[in-house]
Protein backbone atom coordinates (compact mmCIF):
# COMPACT_ATOMS: atom_id res chain seq x y z
CA UNK A 1 0.00 0.00 0.00
CA UNK A 2 1.02 3.73 -1.00
CA UNK A 3 0.65 5.02 1.91
CA UNK A 4 2.49 2.52 4.63
CA UNK A 5 5.95 2.82 1.92
CA UNK A 6 6.00 6.30 2.38
CA UNK A 7 5.26 6.37 6.19
CA UNK A 8 8.00 3.84 6.53
CA UNK A 9 10.15 5.76 4.23
CA UNK A 10 10.50 8.09 7.15
CA UNK A 11 12.79 5.46 8.85
CA UNK A 12 15.58 5.95 6.76
CA UNK A 13 15.39 10.15 7.13
CA UNK A 14 18.45 11.94 9.02
CA UNK A 15 16.59 12.62 12.10
CA UNK A 16 15.50 11.84 15.69
CA UNK A 17 12.13 13.26 15.91
CA UNK A 18 9.47 13.57 13.18
CA UNK A 19 6.61 15.90 14.45
CA UNK A 20 2.80 14.96 13.67
CA UNK A 21 0.41 17.38 13.62
CA UNK A 22 -2.67 15.50 15.14
CA UNK A 23 -6.12 17.32 16.28
CA UNK A 24 -7.71 14.50 17.21
CA UNK A 25 -9.61 13.73 14.27
CA UNK A 26 -10.40 10.34 12.52
CA UNK A 27 -7.45 11.40 9.81
CA UNK A 28 -4.92 12.67 12.53
CA UNK A 29 -5.69 9.52 14.77
CA UNK A 30 -5.50 6.76 11.89
CA UNK A 31 -1.98 8.88 10.57
CA UNK A 32 -0.93 8.66 14.38
CA UNK A 33 -1.67 4.82 14.60
CA UNK A 34 0.26 4.36 11.34
CA UNK A 35 3.57 6.39 12.56
CA UNK A 36 3.51 4.05 15.68
CA UNK A 37 3.08 1.06 14.05
CA UNK A 38 5.31 1.88 11.13
CA UNK A 39 8.17 4.01 12.35
CA UNK A 40 11.24 3.61 14.48
CA UNK A 41 11.67 7.85 14.96
CA UNK A 42 10.29 9.11 18.08
CA UNK A 43 7.03 10.98 17.54
CA UNK A 44 6.08 14.61 18.87
CA UNK A 45 2.19 14.68 18.65
CA UNK A 46 2.00 18.50 18.18
CA UNK A 47 -2.11 19.49 19.13
CA UNK A 48 -3.56 23.08 18.58
CA UNK A 49 -6.39 23.63 21.21
CA UNK A 50 -8.54 26.32 19.41
CA UNK A 51 -10.58 26.95 21.86
CA UNK A 52 -13.95 27.38 19.89
CA UNK A 53 -15.67 24.59 20.73
CA UNK A 54 -16.70 23.21 24.08
CA UNK A 55 -15.60 19.70 23.05
CA UNK A 56 -11.89 21.41 22.83
CA UNK A 57 -10.60 20.84 25.89
CA UNK A 58 -12.06 16.77 26.61
CA UNK A 59 -10.17 16.10 23.19
CA UNK A 60 -6.92 17.64 24.11
CA UNK A 61 -7.32 15.46 27.64
CA UNK A 62 -8.42 12.42 25.52
CA UNK A 63 -4.95 13.03 23.19
CA UNK A 64 -2.74 13.86 25.76
CA UNK A 65 -3.53 10.52 28.04
CA UNK A 66 -3.45 8.98 23.99
CA UNK A 67 0.12 9.69 23.99
CA UNK A 68 1.26 8.64 27.05
CA UNK A 69 0.22 5.33 27.32
CA UNK A 70 1.66 5.08 23.41
CA UNK A 71 4.89 6.63 24.56
CA UNK A 72 5.15 9.74 22.36
CA UNK A 73 5.80 13.34 23.43
CA UNK A 74 2.69 15.59 23.27
CA UNK A 75 2.55 19.33 23.00
CA UNK A 76 -0.49 21.43 22.69
CA UNK A 77 -1.52 25.07 22.46
CA UNK A 78 -4.33 26.66 23.51
CA UNK A 79 -5.82 29.41 21.01
CA UNK A 80 -6.99 32.32 23.36
CA UNK A 81 -8.33 34.09 20.65
CA UNK A 82 -9.00 35.07 17.04
CA UNK A 83 -8.97 38.92 15.62
CA UNK A 84 -9.50 38.27 12.44
CA UNK A 85 -12.57 38.07 10.11
CA UNK A 86 -11.11 34.76 8.02
CA UNK A 87 -10.87 31.99 10.87
CA UNK A 88 -9.77 29.98 8.84
CA UNK A 89 -7.16 31.75 7.35
CA UNK A 90 -6.44 33.01 10.83
CA UNK A 91 -6.17 29.43 12.29
CA UNK A 92 -3.99 28.18 9.61
CA UNK A 93 -1.61 30.74 10.36
CA UNK A 94 -1.74 29.98 14.20
CA UNK A 95 -1.20 26.65 13.38
CA UNK A 96 1.75 26.66 11.39
CA UNK A 97 3.05 28.99 13.75
CA UNK A 98 3.18 26.33 16.34
CA UNK A 99 4.01 23.92 14.35
CA UNK A 100 6.78 25.58 12.89
CA UNK A 101 8.09 26.06 16.79
CA UNK A 102 8.00 22.61 17.78
CA UNK A 103 10.25 21.30 14.64
CA UNK A 104 12.58 24.15 16.21
CA UNK A 105 12.40 22.94 19.59
CA UNK A 106 13.56 19.15 18.55
CA UNK A 107 15.99 20.32 15.95
CA UNK A 108 13.41 18.32 13.30
CA UNK A 109 13.05 19.58 9.84
CA UNK A 110 10.11 16.77 9.13
CA UNK A 111 6.34 17.83 9.60
CA UNK A 112 3.39 14.84 8.76
CA UNK A 113 -0.01 15.88 8.21
CA UNK A 114 -3.21 13.94 7.70
CA UNK A 115 -4.31 15.46 4.24
CA UNK A 116 -5.92 12.64 2.22
CA UNK A 117 -7.75 12.59 -1.03
CA UNK A 118 -10.65 13.86 -0.56
CA UNK A 119 -8.78 16.78 0.72
CA UNK A 120 -7.07 16.60 -2.14
CA UNK A 121 -9.92 17.53 -4.25
CA UNK A 122 -11.20 20.03 -2.41
CA UNK A 123 -8.69 22.02 -2.43
CA UNK A 124 -7.75 21.86 -6.07
CA UNK A 125 -11.54 22.98 -6.59
CA UNK A 126 -10.85 26.07 -4.42
CA UNK A 127 -7.86 27.06 -6.70
CA UNK A 128 -9.88 26.52 -9.84
CA UNK A 129 -12.98 28.55 -8.11
CA UNK A 130 -10.11 31.73 -6.67
CA UNK A 131 -7.97 31.39 -9.50
CA UNK A 132 -4.56 30.47 -8.92
CA UNK A 133 -1.53 29.22 -11.28
CA UNK A 134 0.00 25.83 -12.45
CA UNK A 135 1.59 25.46 -8.90
CA UNK A 136 -2.02 26.20 -6.69
CA UNK A 137 -3.45 24.49 -9.25
CA UNK A 138 -1.93 20.81 -8.92
CA UNK A 139 -3.17 21.08 -5.10
CA UNK A 140 -1.39 19.84 -1.84
CA UNK A 141 1.73 17.85 -2.60
CA UNK A 142 2.85 14.56 -0.92
CA UNK A 143 6.05 16.30 -0.32
CA UNK A 144 6.42 19.55 -0.04
CA UNK A 145 9.30 22.41 1.18
CA UNK A 146 8.71 25.30 3.09
CA UNK A 147 11.13 27.44 4.68
CA UNK A 148 13.80 24.83 6.26
CA UNK A 149 11.31 21.92 6.34
CA UNK A 150 9.43 19.23 4.68
CA UNK A 151 5.68 18.29 4.78
CA UNK A 152 5.01 15.03 4.33
CA UNK A 153 1.57 14.08 3.81
CA UNK A 154 1.02 10.06 3.04
CA UNK A 155 -2.67 9.30 3.00
CA UNK A 156 -3.55 11.49 -0.55
CA UNK A 157 -4.40 7.81 -1.92
CA UNK A 158 -6.51 7.02 0.61
CA UNK A 159 -10.52 8.75 1.34
CA UNK A 160 -11.84 10.30 4.70
CA UNK A 161 -14.05 6.74 4.09
CA UNK A 162 -11.10 4.74 4.08
CA UNK A 163 -9.45 6.38 7.43
CA UNK A 164 -13.04 6.13 8.86
CA UNK A 165 -12.80 2.51 8.19
CA UNK A 166 -9.35 1.84 9.30
CA UNK A 167 -10.05 3.40 12.43
CA UNK A 168 -13.25 0.99 12.73
CA UNK A 169 -10.88 -1.73 12.42
CA UNK A 170 -8.01 -0.80 14.48
CA UNK A 171 -10.31 0.11 17.45
CA UNK A 172 -9.28 3.79 16.78
CA UNK A 173 -11.24 6.85 19.00
CA UNK A 174 -11.91 10.02 17.05
CA UNK A 175 -13.47 13.14 17.40
CA UNK A 176 -15.62 14.73 15.39
CA UNK A 177 -15.31 18.94 14.77
CA UNK A 178 -18.89 19.98 13.65
CA UNK A 179 -17.76 23.44 12.18
CA UNK A 180 -16.21 20.95 9.24
CA UNK A 181 -20.07 21.01 7.92
CA UNK A 182 -20.73 24.62 8.53
CA UNK A 183 -21.56 25.69 4.76
CA UNK A 184 -20.43 29.40 5.33
CA UNK A 185 -17.06 27.63 4.59
CA UNK A 186 -16.16 27.36 0.98
CA UNK A 187 -14.44 24.30 1.44
CA UNK A 188 -17.45 22.37 3.60
CA UNK A 189 -19.72 23.43 0.58
CA UNK A 190 -17.68 21.73 -1.82
CA UNK A 191 -17.60 18.85 0.57
CA UNK A 192 -21.22 18.32 0.94
CA UNK A 193 -22.40 19.57 -2.53
CA UNK A 194 -19.56 18.75 -4.81
CA UNK A 195 -17.43 16.05 -3.64
CA UNK A 196 -20.32 13.40 -3.24
CA UNK A 197 -21.34 13.70 -7.03
CA UNK A 198 -17.76 13.46 -8.36
CA UNK A 199 -17.89 10.18 -5.98
CA UNK A 200 -20.94 8.72 -7.87
CA UNK A 201 -19.21 9.58 -11.11
CA UNK A 202 -15.91 7.55 -9.86
CA UNK A 203 -15.79 5.97 -6.52
CA UNK A 204 -12.16 6.60 -6.97
CA UNK A 205 -12.08 9.82 -8.31
CA UNK A 206 -9.44 10.70 -5.72
CA UNK A 207 -7.06 9.21 -7.12
CA UNK A 208 -7.53 10.49 -11.00
CA UNK A 209 -7.32 13.96 -9.14
CA UNK A 210 -4.03 12.97 -7.60
CA UNK A 211 -2.79 11.92 -11.24
CA UNK A 212 -3.80 15.51 -12.20
CA UNK A 213 -1.99 16.80 -9.27
CA UNK A 214 1.11 14.85 -10.18
CA UNK A 215 1.23 16.11 -13.49
CA UNK A 216 0.76 19.49 -12.75
CA UNK A 217 3.58 18.88 -10.58
CA UNK A 218 5.80 17.70 -13.55
CA UNK A 219 5.01 20.75 -15.66
CA UNK A 220 5.49 23.28 -12.20
CA UNK A 221 8.91 22.08 -11.38
CA UNK A 222 9.97 22.48 -14.94
CA UNK A 223 8.56 26.00 -15.07
CA UNK A 224 10.13 27.31 -11.73
CA UNK A 225 13.30 25.67 -12.98
CA UNK A 226 13.00 28.13 -15.31
CA UNK A 227 11.54 31.10 -13.83
CA UNK A 228 14.20 30.58 -11.01
CA UNK A 229 16.66 31.21 -13.81
CA UNK A 230 15.15 34.00 -15.39
CA UNK A 231 14.25 35.92 -11.90
CA UNK A 232 18.18 35.77 -11.25
CA UNK A 233 18.50 38.63 -14.13
CA UNK A 234 14.93 40.12 -13.72
CA UNK A 235 14.63 40.75 -10.22
CA UNK A 236 17.79 42.41 -8.66
CA UNK A 237 17.80 44.09 -5.03
CA UNK A 238 13.88 43.64 -4.70
CA UNK A 239 13.52 45.58 -8.47
CA UNK A 240 11.52 44.25 -11.29
CA UNK A 241 13.59 45.91 -14.19
CA UNK A 242 10.56 46.07 -16.92
CA UNK A 243 12.43 45.91 -20.24
CA UNK A 244 14.03 42.08 -18.99
CA UNK A 245 10.45 40.83 -17.82
CA UNK A 246 8.61 42.31 -21.16
CA UNK A 247 11.03 40.28 -23.31
CA UNK A 248 9.79 36.98 -21.97
CA UNK A 249 6.71 34.73 -22.68
CA UNK A 250 3.34 36.06 -21.11
CA UNK A 251 3.71 32.34 -18.51
CA UNK A 252 6.90 32.82 -17.59
CA UNK A 253 6.20 36.58 -16.53
CA UNK A 254 2.95 35.48 -14.36
CA UNK A 255 5.36 33.17 -12.44
CA UNK A 256 7.65 35.47 -11.85
CA UNK A 257 5.53 37.95 -10.38
CA UNK A 258 3.66 35.04 -8.10
CA UNK A 259 7.05 33.89 -6.83
CA UNK A 260 8.18 37.52 -5.59
CA UNK A 261 4.55 37.89 -4.28
CA UNK A 262 4.67 34.12 -2.45
CA UNK A 263 8.06 35.51 -1.09
CA UNK A 264 6.70 38.90 -0.02
CA UNK A 265 3.80 37.20 1.88
CA UNK A 266 5.51 34.59 2.99
CA UNK A 267 3.37 31.84 1.43
CA UNK A 268 0.20 32.75 3.39
CA UNK A 269 -2.71 31.08 2.07
CA UNK A 270 -5.17 32.48 -0.12
CA UNK A 271 -3.56 35.92 -0.45
CA UNK A 272 -2.16 35.83 -3.51
CA UNK A 273 -5.25 36.12 -6.39
CA UNK A 274 -5.03 35.69 -10.31
CA UNK A 275 -6.12 38.80 -10.43
CA UNK A 276 -3.09 40.15 -7.99
CA UNK A 277 -1.12 38.84 -11.19
CA UNK A 278 -3.05 40.29 -14.08
CA UNK A 279 -3.30 44.04 -12.31
CA UNK A 280 0.12 43.83 -12.01
CA UNK A 281 1.31 42.50 -15.54
CA UNK A 282 -1.14 45.84 -16.70
CA UNK A 283 0.96 47.97 -14.63
CA UNK A 284 4.45 46.84 -16.60
CA UNK A 285 2.52 47.66 -19.65
CA UNK A 286 1.22 50.18 -19.17
CA UNK A 287 2.44 53.12 -20.98
CA UNK A 288 2.52 56.25 -17.68
CA UNK A 289 6.35 56.41 -17.06
CA UNK A 290 5.26 56.22 -13.10
CA UNK A 291 2.01 54.61 -11.37
CA UNK A 292 0.88 52.54 -8.53
CA UNK A 293 -1.07 49.19 -7.84
CA UNK A 294 -2.77 49.01 -4.46
CA UNK A 295 -2.11 45.10 -3.12
CA UNK A 296 -3.32 43.05 -0.43
CA UNK A 297 -2.17 44.05 3.31
CA UNK A 298 -0.89 47.40 2.94
CA UNK A 299 1.55 46.38 0.12
CA UNK A 300 2.04 48.62 -3.48
CA UNK A 301 3.14 47.93 -6.79
CA UNK A 302 5.06 50.98 -7.75
CA UNK A 303 6.04 51.84 -11.09
CA UNK A 304 8.93 53.81 -12.06
CA UNK A 305 9.92 54.39 -15.93
CA UNK A 306 11.97 51.06 -16.18
CA UNK A 307 11.57 49.64 -12.96
CA UNK A 308 8.84 48.27 -10.41
CA UNK A 309 9.15 47.47 -6.91
CA UNK A 310 6.48 45.96 -4.36
CA UNK A 311 7.07 47.78 -0.87
CA UNK A 312 4.87 48.50 2.15
CA UNK A 313 2.45 51.21 1.10
CA UNK A 314 3.68 54.46 2.65
CA UNK A 315 2.03 57.90 2.51
CA UNK A 316 3.81 61.15 1.32
CA UNK A 317 5.11 63.52 3.70
CA UNK A 318 3.13 66.91 4.41
CA UNK A 319 4.96 69.52 3.65
CA UNK A 320 7.72 70.20 5.45
CA UNK A 321 10.54 73.36 6.04
CA UNK A 322 13.84 72.56 8.53
CA UNK A 323 16.04 75.01 9.15
CA UNK A 324 19.78 73.61 7.93
CA UNK A 325 22.53 73.44 10.69
CA UNK A 326 25.39 70.69 10.07
CA UNK A 327 23.48 67.68 8.70
CA UNK A 328 19.47 67.29 7.16
CA UNK A 329 18.06 63.68 6.29
CA UNK A 330 15.56 63.15 3.99
CA UNK A 331 14.29 60.10 3.17
CA UNK A 332 17.93 58.45 1.87
CA UNK A 333 19.29 61.85 1.08
CA UNK A 334 21.53 63.49 3.86
CA UNK A 335 22.84 67.05 3.12
CA UNK A 336 25.52 68.28 5.40
CA UNK A 337 28.32 71.10 5.39
CA UNK A 338 31.67 70.35 4.88
CA UNK A 339 35.09 71.84 4.44
CA UNK A 340 36.63 71.61 1.22
CA UNK A 341 36.20 69.89 -1.99
CA UNK A 342 38.11 69.27 -4.96
CA UNK A 343 35.33 68.19 -6.92
CA UNK A 344 32.21 70.22 -8.58
CA UNK A 345 29.23 68.53 -9.67
CA UNK A 346 25.62 68.66 -8.67
CA UNK A 347 26.29 67.08 -5.52
CA UNK A 348 28.09 70.18 -4.62
CA UNK A 349 26.64 73.02 -3.69
CA UNK A 350 29.31 76.67 -2.94
CA UNK A 351 27.62 79.42 -2.01
CA UNK A 352 28.85 82.90 -0.32
CA UNK A 353 26.59 84.09 2.08
CA UNK A 354 26.57 87.64 1.18
CA UNK A 355 24.70 86.87 -1.62
CA UNK A 356 22.22 84.72 -0.06
CA UNK A 357 19.92 85.90 3.05
CA UNK A 358 20.65 83.70 5.82
CA UNK A 359 19.72 81.39 7.80
CA UNK A 360 19.41 78.02 4.89
CA UNK A 361 16.22 75.92 4.68
CA UNK A 362 15.91 72.08 3.48
CA UNK A 363 12.25 72.05 1.99
CA UNK A 364 10.22 70.29 -0.27
CA UNK A 365 8.92 71.08 -3.54
CA UNK A 366 5.93 73.72 -4.30
CA UNK A 367 3.30 74.19 -6.72
CA UNK A 368 4.77 76.40 -9.64
CA UNK A 369 8.65 76.45 -7.93
CA UNK A 370 11.27 77.85 -10.03
CA UNK A 371 15.05 77.96 -10.32
CA UNK A 372 17.33 80.10 -11.64
CA UNK A 373 19.46 78.04 -13.52
CA UNK A 374 23.40 78.93 -12.82
CA UNK A 375 24.86 80.16 -16.08
CA UNK A 376 21.26 80.96 -17.77
CA UNK A 377 19.16 84.61 -17.55
CA UNK A 378 16.35 82.31 -17.06
CA UNK A 379 14.14 80.33 -15.08
CA UNK A 380 12.75 76.61 -15.02
CA UNK A 381 10.16 75.27 -13.53
CA UNK A 382 11.21 72.53 -10.59
CA UNK A 383 8.42 69.88 -11.78
CA UNK A 384 10.08 70.22 -15.56
CA UNK A 385 13.41 69.23 -13.87
CA UNK A 386 12.14 66.32 -11.98
CA UNK A 387 10.30 64.56 -15.32
CA UNK A 388 13.53 65.48 -17.50
CA UNK A 389 15.70 63.64 -14.88
CA UNK A 390 12.88 60.64 -14.27
CA UNK A 391 12.59 61.43 -10.93
CA UNK A 392 10.10 59.05 -9.33
CA UNK A 393 6.62 61.23 -9.00
CA UNK A 394 5.92 59.43 -5.72
CA UNK A 395 9.11 61.00 -4.62
CA UNK A 396 8.85 64.01 -6.19
CA UNK A 397 6.91 65.42 -3.09
CA UNK A 398 9.75 64.95 -0.66
CA UNK A 399 12.70 65.93 -2.80
CA UNK A 400 15.03 67.93 -0.39
CA UNK A 401 15.12 71.74 -1.89
CA UNK A 402 17.70 74.42 -0.56
CA UNK A 403 16.68 77.50 -0.07
CA UNK A 404 17.64 80.65 1.93
CA UNK A 405 15.51 82.68 4.44
CA UNK A 406 13.67 84.73 1.33
CA UNK A 407 12.72 81.51 -0.24
CA UNK A 408 15.38 81.95 -3.06
CA UNK A 409 15.99 78.51 -4.76
CA UNK A 410 19.94 77.82 -4.34
CA UNK A 411 20.47 74.21 -4.85
CA UNK A 412 18.36 70.75 -5.71
CA UNK A 413 20.61 68.66 -4.53
CA UNK A 414 22.18 65.88 -7.37
CA UNK A 415 20.19 67.71 -10.41
CA UNK A 416 20.95 71.49 -10.63
CA UNK A 417 22.73 74.42 -9.15
CA UNK A 418 20.59 78.28 -9.20
CA UNK A 419 22.66 81.20 -10.01
CA UNK A 420 23.44 81.64 -6.40
CA UNK A 421 26.32 78.70 -6.41
CA UNK A 422 29.84 79.67 -7.30
CA UNK A 423 32.67 78.14 -9.14
CA UNK A 424 35.33 76.21 -6.78
CA UNK A 425 37.88 79.36 -7.96
CA UNK A 426 35.54 82.00 -7.14
CA UNK A 427 34.34 83.15 -3.26
CA UNK A 428 32.78 81.32 -1.03
CA UNK A 429 32.72 80.41 2.47
CA UNK A 430 29.98 76.96 2.96
CA UNK A 431 29.97 74.29 0.80
CA UNK A 432 27.31 71.64 1.14
CA UNK A 433 27.06 68.27 -0.04
CA UNK A 434 24.85 65.84 -1.11
CA UNK A 435 24.63 61.66 -0.83
CA UNK A 436 23.08 58.95 0.31
CA UNK A 437 23.80 57.65 3.73
CA UNK A 438 22.35 55.81 7.24
CA UNK A 439 20.11 58.05 9.33
CA UNK A 440 22.75 57.19 11.94
CA UNK A 441 25.45 58.89 10.39
CA UNK A 442 23.33 62.04 10.36
CA UNK A 443 22.75 62.13 14.02
CA UNK A 444 25.99 62.17 14.98
CA UNK A 445 26.85 64.92 12.90
CA UNK A 446 24.28 66.57 14.35
CA UNK A 447 25.61 66.04 18.10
Amino acid sequence: MKHIEIIKSINQLDCKYIIAGISGGPDSMALLHMLINNTNKKIICAHINHNIRKESETEEKYLQEYCKNNNIIFETIKIKKYTENNLENEARKKRYTFFEEILQKYNSKYLVLAHHGDDLIETILMKIIRGSNIEGYAGIKTYSKHKNYIIIRPLLTLTKEDLIKYNYENKIKYFVDNSNTDKKYTRNRIRKNILPELKNEDKNIHLKFLKYSNTLQEYNDYIEDLTNEKLKDIYINNTIYIDKIKKEHNLIQKNIIYYILKDIYNNEEDIIKFKNIEDILKLINNKKPNIELDLPKNYKAVKEYNKMYIKKGTKSNENFIIEFKECVKIDNFVIKKIETSDTDGNDICRLNSNNIALPLYIRNKKDGDKISLLGTDGTKKIKEIFIENKIPINKRNNYPILVDKNDNILWIPNIKKSKYNVKKNEIYDIILTCYEEREEQCEKENK
